[in-house]
């Protein structure tokens, strides 16, 4: 942005906060999330929507009276709700003079970084022209192998896909709780987090609505991601009038997740590696190794490799674990396995004399980041 005072804002909105209490589409919902947002673009902040609902809005048109349950008639509800609410968010914002646009996008365009960077390229074209993205996963076409899992995750990685300023995250609840105040009147709300403990996540409670696939902990999950990419983040109830302007202006009843000084954040190439390359292989390497990657920083040699499985090429993501088959982090290695495993039976001085096999620039530690990577 081109301004202290103007961010570029991802904010997720879940099915339970578009959805009226019979399963269908809200206009009214909608209707109050797009004039928060386009509030938000008139004062010159740059918005993108991670939206949930299509399966909501579509499945009492298949005629069925509850959410449906297989893959096949979820795709299908999609297919008929995804348009419906596309159709409804362009006819709403053009109303304040403002486009939309539909981004659907599964976990594969993510894990393959040519496609990674072109989302990224799409994405800031239509924000630099003042369009609105709204993306969702598409469900009419992704199988549980390629899902993100939830809404939640998908925009904790699209804010940091962007660049994102600050990532707002909807729900039915008005942020994270000490404990659940649906069953513990006395909780506490927590109106700042500034690391994500193992007291945090047991806080972390079961989906709050039928509607919804997500629920508290794959809000933590999500802002984990988030917080390691450098990015605010703010968890609030969607209901609350006015709670997207006063959350961009910090001012919002709920729960603050601030990051790390910025050097301890993860840059835009190692959040691909950690949050959505996929690694093609694993790599077993020896004791010294794991001094040199995990506590100096440095890159990881050819004959400091103790074991190679799976077949990768050059540039391909893979896991590195210890002797014991403890996960280290992931990176991106030089050498295709067959070139690796050539290189095992030489002799230790002359493949040392070779590239590393890793940089330590293309690597990234679990530990950095306070969530298992690559999964």
């Amino acid at each position: 942005m081109t301004s202290d005072n103007q961010k570029r804002v991802v904010i997720k909105i879940g099915s339970s906060s578009l959805t009226s209490l019979s399963g269908d589409i809200s206009r009214r919902k909608i209707e109050r999330i797009t004039d928060q947002v386009a509030e938000l673009k008139d004062e010159g902040h740059e918005v993108v929507l991670v939206s949930s609902g299509a399966v909501a809005a579509g499945y009492r048109t298949l005629g069925f009276v509850n959410r449906p349950d297989s893959l096949p008639e979820k795709q299908a509800a999609a297919a008929v709700g995804q348009g419906r609410l596309i159709e409804t968010y362009s006819e709403l914002f053009s109303s304040h003079g403002y486009a939309a646009s539909q981004i659907l996008i599964t976990r594969s365009d993510f894990s393959d970084e040519t496609r990674y960077n072109n989302v990224r390229n799409t994405i800031n074209v239509l924000l630099e022209r003042g369009i609105v993205p709204i993306v969702n996963e598409n469900d009419t076409v992704t199988t549980d192998r390629l899902r993100f899992g939830d809404n939640d995750t998908l925009s904790a990685k699209v804010a940091g896909l962007v660049a994102s300023d600050q990532l707002i995250i909807l729900s039915d609840i008005d942020g994270l709780y000490d404990a659940d105040p649906r069953k513990t009147p006395s909780a506490s709300l927590l109106k700042e987090v500034s690391e994500i403990t193992p007291e945090i996540e047991d806080m972390a409670g079961e989906p709050g609505s039928a509607v919804g696939t997500g629920g508290m902990r794959s809000k933590i999950d999500a802002f984990k991601i988030s917080m390691a990419s450098g990015i605010p983040s703010f968890l609030g109830k969607a209901g609350v009038k006015n709670i997207l302007v006063d959350a961009v202006n910090e001012e919002a009843r709920g729960t603050y997740f601030t990051v790390a000084q910025p050097e301890q954040n993860l840059d835009h190439y190692r959040q691909w590696i950690a949050f959505n390359s996929g690694p093609e292989g694993e790599i077993l390497i020896e004791e010294e190794a794991k001094e040199a990657i995990v506590n100096e920083k440095g890159s990881l040699l050819p004959s400091q490799i103790y074991q190679i499985s799976g077949h990768f090429k050059k540039g391909s993501v893979v896991r590195i674990l210890d002797l014991n088959k403890n996960k280290l982090g992931l990176g991106v290695v030089n050498y295709s396995s067959r070139d690796l495993e050539a290189f095992q039976l030489e002799q230790n001085e002359a493949s040392d004399k070779r590239e590393a096999a890793m940089h330590s620039d293309s690597f990234v530690c679990e530990l950095e980041v306070a969530i298992p990577i690559g999964v």
